[in-house]
């Protein structure tokens, strides 16, 4: 049984080395990370030169999307996006603040929050809502978001609509899809 006790304990150092690096500040783990890298993202969500990221979170949460009339077309059906309710974490996991709309709303826990206009999408695979860029209003409040020029949506997972049938009996029904995607803000450098 000492073996068991030996690969367990193996196992579990990683995770205690990734929690201790979690907590040190970017200055003293600056050799243990690398900053986000936009190079392999297709250009339409690439932020322009004279930025710098600002703060890298993850965002856990849903899409609400709901079952409507298409305006344009009698007696058809889609699904249409309602809204997200998300999670913005840290990296290690810690809650930073929450993302909701609309308007597409990014808000740290200190109280500051920023909107923003859509820029440009990209797909990113299958099942997976796009990539994107936003361009974001002045924020409120003074705190995490205030300087905030871009926000970026990519490595998402998940968050499409519904596979469910969209049709007149399921009229107003909504269906809450998970998602999980990286939100990375910009400042002017």
């Amino acid at each position: 049984m000492p073996n068991t006790r030996i690969a367990a304990l193996a196992a579990a150092l990683p995770l205690s080395l990734l929690a201790a690096c979690a907590g040190m500040s970017p200055a003293s783990n600056a050799g243990m990370s690398r900053p986000f890298d936009q190079s392999a993202l297709p250009d339409p969500v690439k932020v322009p030169a004279g930025h710098r990221v600002a703060l890298e979170t993850v965002g856990v949460g849903e899409i609400t999307y709901e079952c409507r009339a298409k305006a344009d077309a009698a007696d058809a059906h889609e699904w249409v996006f309602v809204g997200p309710k998300a999670d913005l974490n840290s990296r290690a996991g810690a809650k930073l603040g929450t993302y909701f709309g609309p308007p597409a709303t990014w808000a740290a826990a200190d109280g500051s929050k920023i909107t923003g206009a859509q820029v440009a999408v990209a797909p990113n695979g299958s099942g997976n809502i796009p990539s994107q860029l936003v361009k974001a209003n002045p924020a409120s409040g003074d705190g995490a978001m205030s300087g905030m020029t871009y926000v970026q949506r990519v490595a998402t997972q998940g968050g499409v609509a519904p596979a469910a049938a969209c049709d007149r009996t399921a009229l107003g029904r909504k269906e809450i899809v998970r998602y999980r995607a990286d939100y990375i803000f910009w400042k002017a450098a």
